[in-house]
């Protein structure tokens, strides 16, 4: 995984709105979250979710029970100063997802829109799946995007790990399913098209 100050670094010295990630609403994350019919007071986990827009769509939406896990403080600060008091209902978490230790089956929902793609290696991405096999429940959701075969292959100065469906599905294994996938054309601030590839896998 890289560095923390690598991460803090960007989001001190730069808007989150002029990120390439950033997005002004996640509309595919949010339907795709809701279309799990999980209820509003399920657990759920936003990996990377430090700058994301996503928790605030969650939380006017009434899902009540969210934690945002990011590597960087800097990252979660913008966030919680956004939000002011509607984010003493979030739990938030400082860590890095390949060494995080989080509790046993505890997230009905697991959700990342690119943090995965940024693991290149075999090691970080295994740690990464036994977080997600750890944490969530039985039969739990599991939502990941990562950059598609097309898409860049860099982002934020750093390399990535491309993924169609089928790679993303391969990487995590056996005990999840593939109930879904979709791409997704993501316009960056600067105008540049980036394509993504969101699968949304069942935790058996």
């Amino acid at each position: 995984m890289q560095s923390k100050s690598h991460w803090d670094r960007i989001y001190s010295t730069k808007p989150a709105e002029s990120v390439g990630w950033f997005q002004a609403h996640p509309q595919q994350s949010a339907d795709l979250i809701r279309g799990t019919g999980i209820s509003l007071s399920a657990p759920i986990i936003d990996v990377g979710g430090g700058a994301s827009r996503l928790v605030d769509g969650l939380l006017t939406n009434g899902y009540s029970n969210l934690t945002v896990l990011d590597l960087s403080a800097a990252a979660l600060a913008a966030t919680k100063a956004r939000l002011g008091t509607a984010g003493q209902a979030v739990q938030w978490l400082e860590a890095d997802i390949t060494s995080a230790t989080l509790p046993a089956h505890a997230y009905e929902l697991w959700h990342d829109r690119a943090v995965f793609h940024f693991l290149t290696s075999a090691e970080d991405r295994q740690a990464y799946v036994d977080a997600v096999l750890r944490a969530v429940k039985p039969g739990g959701h599991v939502i990941v995007a990562t950059f598609a075969e097309d898409g860049p292959s860099q982002c934020s100065g750093l390399p990535v790990v491309r993924y169609s469906a089928g790679q993303l599905h391969a990487a995590f294994g056996a005990p999840f399913t593939l109930l879904q996938h979709e791409r997704e054309a993501h316009r960056t601030p600067s105008g540049a098209l980036q394509h993504f590839v969101y699968c949304h896998f069942r935790k058996s």
